[in-house]
């Protein structure tokens, strides 16, 4: 990733509440900070606050939930400037990366719920989804802007989950010269900016999902300040095409639906 490159986490896999669909509670973690409260990572799970996301009911990740319906974009910045997530909140650069663990659905829970769906009580299954080369290059990631998300509510029992399984992975993010001296070859193309992105014509995509309730968000992620704001603090300039836009070509996508698809309902 290029400094000040922005990203997001999708959550791709079967369509949901099929018969072939599995729910998983998802954690995700930047320089071991949850996205989602703030706090420092651990593992197991916890229900209030809820320190996790639901897939596939969560259809993906934009960035930090810094309160009810509303993320911080996440933003590449090299680790040890003071800008990311991590170092805002424990004051030290240890970590970096992006942390991922998943916990599955009990195999009970699951059965209760798809044999409650394949009865038609659709409402049921809706409210219930190298660190390589040194310091200096290492890359973690930062508050960006602000978006609309809501971080959906977990509408199931806790005790659903299967915490005694699980799998987890730590993604390192290499910057430019770390990538070259990694694969020897030449970073892939820049992204545009987003007023390169809009003047091109391409989509901006928005969500329905109005009938999902949401999480608060975390305090401590509330509180950290954007990339923009902590640059402006020390006279740096680390987004020089930070230009805002004004979207006109946005895309309404429908939570659980497909193009012209309707929902069946119980009568």
């Amino acid at each position: 990733m290029y400094q000040s490159e922005a990203m997001w986490v999708n959550f791709r896999g079967s369509q949901r509440w099929t018969y072939s669909g599995y729910p998983f509670a998802v954690k995700i973690a930047t320089g071991k900070i949850n996205a989602v409260t703030g706090k420092e990572w651990e593992n197991g799970l916890n229900r209030k606050p809820q320190d996790y996301v639901v897939v596939p009911e969560q259809p993906w990740l934009d960035g930090y939930c810094v309160e009810k319906g509303v993320v911080r974009q996440f933003v590449a910045m090299p680790l040890g400037a003071g800008y990311s997530a991590e170092e805002q909140i424990t004051g030290a650069a240890e970590h970096g990366g992006l942390q991922i663990i998943a916990y599955p659905m009990r195999r009970e829970a699951y059965e209760r719920c798809r044999e409650a769906r394949s009865f038609g009580q659709d409402q049921l299954a809706m409210a219930k989804l190298a660190r390589s080369g040194t310091r200096l290059f290492s890359m973690g990631l930062a508050p960006g802007g602000r978006m609309r998300q809501k971080i959906y509510d977990d509408g199931f029992n806790f005790e659903d989950w299967d915490v005694s399984h699980s799998s987890r992975c730590f993604v390192h993010i290499a910057n430019s010269l770390v990538w070259r001296a990694i694969t020897g070859q030449t970073p892939p193309t820049v992204p545009p900016t987003s007023r390169e992105y809009t003047k091109a014509g391409l989509p901006w995509f928005d969500l329905y999902d109005e009938h999902m309730s949401a999480v608060e968000g975390g305090a401590v992620l509330g509180g950290l300040k954007s990339v923009k704001q902590k640059g402006e603090e020390r006279g740096d300039v680390p987004l020089p095409e930070n230009e805002s836009v004004e979207p006109d070509n946005v895309k309404m996508l429908r939570l659980g639906l497909k193009e012209n698809q309707v929902r069946e309902g119980v009568f």
